[in-house]
């Protein structure tokens, strides 16, 4: 029960920290904290004092002189925050109709555009809560000028920030370095995946049809390994999943089989342990991230892009990433503490990962000669790491190609 429930929360956990929203709001309060602090400081004693020994040219004693320069700075950050979200939906609309829609997901979940826009709130949750302590009252006039005068830094601290964001939503908008992020998350999730330098041995295949079905209907990506294994040790038995990462399954289907009947409570918690997720993510599954690459070099051979230059890029980012995955391997075995196979995981093949994404790249884009010659290139250097006959194959297709253009 408590493995489950860790499943759960950490599913939660991960929905709301990838959340557009989640760094901005948590920003906002911390900066609504700050606020109270110092404004708390300015009408200590020792805030008073310091106020005090200012000299006469840098005191703010006027209340309406210390509301307008909130005030104003107030408007001109709200504007500056709605400019800077107004960029960033431009870059999104931009990727999603040039690119693809799927890499919509790392551009809203950069962690420098959420700091940034929550930095811009927070500065204006700041002045709301400092303009709401200015008070007229026949003991005097409560002016906290200290806090005042750090927001006025904070301000020219957002409008450098707001130069620099300028600048890094240009860059964000070239294609080259959106899939060089692709490649550099999907390579990092391969990495972690794929560490075995040798290809593990063939498991034996479980005999008898106990299976456990799908709970709801989605994606399949993985399993929680320590749940899983956790629950083989406990009913001494073997569990096998049925399917590679990053397959659809309806609910009630086949998802795991089991080596002997379990009870159904046990079912429950095998069901509970897998991530069957109604999208996808490259953290839980690094052919997602092939797979984007691979639509976005269609989308950029199809007719209304026609850009053949962005599909060379992401065919490079796909080589990079098959020149690694070509010799290294996933453990298609996990193992409990004494070393006992408890799960055998459904290999994503080589050539499964191969025909699903450089295939259909070349079925889209056979006919270009850019294309042809980027690929003859990159697939020769492919074979020279490891003879594959997967790659060889397409290698003598774009050959034939190429000469046939030749002739023609």
């Amino acid at each position: 029960m408590l493995d489950n429930s860790r499943v759960w929360l950490a599913g939660r956990y991960h929905k709301i920290v990838n959340s557009i929203a989640f760094y901005p709001a948590f920003i906002g309060l911390l900066f609504l904290a700050v606020s109270y602090v110092t404004i708390s400081f300015d009408f200590s004693e020792t805030g008073k004092q310091i106020k005090a020994s200012l000299p006469p040219y840098t005191s703010l004693k006027d209340a309406s002189t210390a509301r307008n320069i909130i005030s104003a700075i107030t408007s001109g950050l709200i504007s500056l925050t709605v400019f800077s979200f107004s960029m960033v939906m431009i870059v999104l609309s931009q990727a999603a109709s040039n690119l693809s829609n799927r890499v919509l997901n790392r551009l809203i979940g950069n962690r420098f555009q959420q700091v940034v826009l929550g930095i811009y709130i927070g500065t204006i949750v700041y002045s709301l809560f400092l303009l709401s302590t200015i008070r007229d009252i026949d003991s005097g006039i409560y002016i906290p000028a200290l806090s005042t005068y750090l927001l006025i830094l904070l301000t020219i601290f957002d409008i450098f920030l707001f130069i620099y964001f300028i600048h890094y939503i240009t860059q964000s908008i070239k294609y080259d370095v959106i899939i060089h992020r692709v490649y550099n998350d999907t390579r990092k999730v391969m990495e972690e995946a794929c560490s075995l330098s040798r290809r593990p041995a063939e498991p034996i295949e479980l005999a008898g049809e106990i299976v456990v079905a799908a709970n709801s209907s989605g994606i399949y990506e993985g399993f929680d390994s320590s749940s899983l294994v956790k629950i083989a040790d406990e009913y001494d038995c073997v569990f096998s999943t049925l399917h590679t990462p990053g397959t659809f399954i309806l609910k009630g289907l086949p998802v795991v089989q089991v080596s002997k009947p379990i009870p159904k409570e046990a079912e429950d918690e095998v069901a509970r342990a897998l991530r069957v997720n109604d999208s996808e993510s490259i953290n839980e599954n690094f052919f997602y991230g092939l797979r984007q690459l691979s639509e976005i070099a269609m989308k950029a051979l199809s007719p209304g892009i026609n850009d053949p230059g962005t599909a060379i890029i992401a065919l490079q980012a796909l080589s990079k990433l098959f020149a690694y995955r070509i010799v290294h391997f996933p453990d298609n075995v996990a193992r409990n503490a004494d070393g006992q196979v408890r799960v055998l995981i459904e290999e994503l093949t080589f050539d499964k990962m191969f025909a699903n994404t450089i295939l259909p790249v070349w079925d889209y884009g056979k006919e270009d000669r850019l294309v042809q010659h980027e690929l003859f290139h990159l697939l020769t250097q492919l074979q020279k790491i490891s003879n594959h006959a997967e790659v060889g194959r397409l290698l003598l297709e774009v050959k034939k190609k190429m000469h046939e253009d030749l002739l023609a």
